[in-house]
């Protein structure tokens, strides 16, 4: 089955999320951009699974990044320290692997805006946990990658919902080819990978979306299931 494509829009300037207050930019600086939807559920998942979609931006140097969560159910956000297990709570997840770069970057925020990144050049899950070949982002990297979430930091407990939330994310390109060494370009035409994903491990009803379809296992960090992202 081929993979699928997903365009992401070059525009004059990227939306900037890193302004208070809360619920983040309207949704209407986003309209020139296509909308995806993370609709491939893993069949673990439980009975939860909201109307998850996306859009995607890149201009003056930044890729932006928003996800619209729909109807979520126990809606739930414990982690509050960067690189700390976001992906337990109810999360949003944007993979990238640049042109030319040998690994995939894992951007994933929970629905309070705390951020877990990385770059796995080899996704082989160890015994111990993490990976064969990976790294955490520094912290003045992630300094420079902006998020906003719609709630509050904290989310405990669970809503029961139904709710809706979004989250937004906004990343240098210059972090992206300083750690990854590829040239990151951007041009019309130009072709990377990646995927978009919904997850809440440890929430009442765990789930496990994917805008591309990571098939039978159970592990997002599988770039040969990744799609294309096309800049146009």
């Amino acid at each position: 089955m081929s993979a699928p494509v997903f365009p992401i829009r070059l525009v004059a300037r990227a939306p900037d999320v890193s302004a208070e207050p809360r619920p983040g930019v309207p949704a209407e600086v986003w309209s020139a951009a296509e909308e995806g939807r993370v609709a491939a559920w893993h069949h673990d998942s439980g009975a939860v699974r909201p109307d998850v979609r996306f859009r995607a931006l890149c201009g003056c140097g930044r890729i932006a990044v928003r996800f619209d969560v729909r109807g979520d159910r126990f809606v739930r956000s414990v982690a509050t320290e960067p690189q700390g297990p976001v992906w337990k709570d109810s999360c949003v997840e944007f993979f990238v692997q640049p042109e030319g770069a040998s690994g995939h970057f894992n951007f994933e925020i929970d629905a309070g805006g705390t951020l877990l990144s990385s770059y796995i050049v080899d996704s082989t899950r160890l015994p111990e946990g993490g990976f064969a070949d990976w790294a955490p982002l520094p912290p003045e990297w992630m300094s420079r990658v902006q998020v906003r979430t719609s709630l509050p930091r904290i989310v405990d407990p669970p809503i029961p919902g139904p709710l809706d939330w979004c989250a937004e994310i906004s990343i240098p390109l210059e972090l992206l080819a300083a750690v990854s060494g590829a040239s990151c370009r951007t041009s019309p035409g130009s072709e990377w990978r990646g995927n978009f994903f919904h997850c809440g491990d440890e929430t009442p009803s765990p789930r496990w979306g994917a805008w591309s379809d990571v098939g039978e296992l159970l592990d997002f960090h599988q770039p040969e299931k990744f799609g294309v992202l096309r800049f146009v």
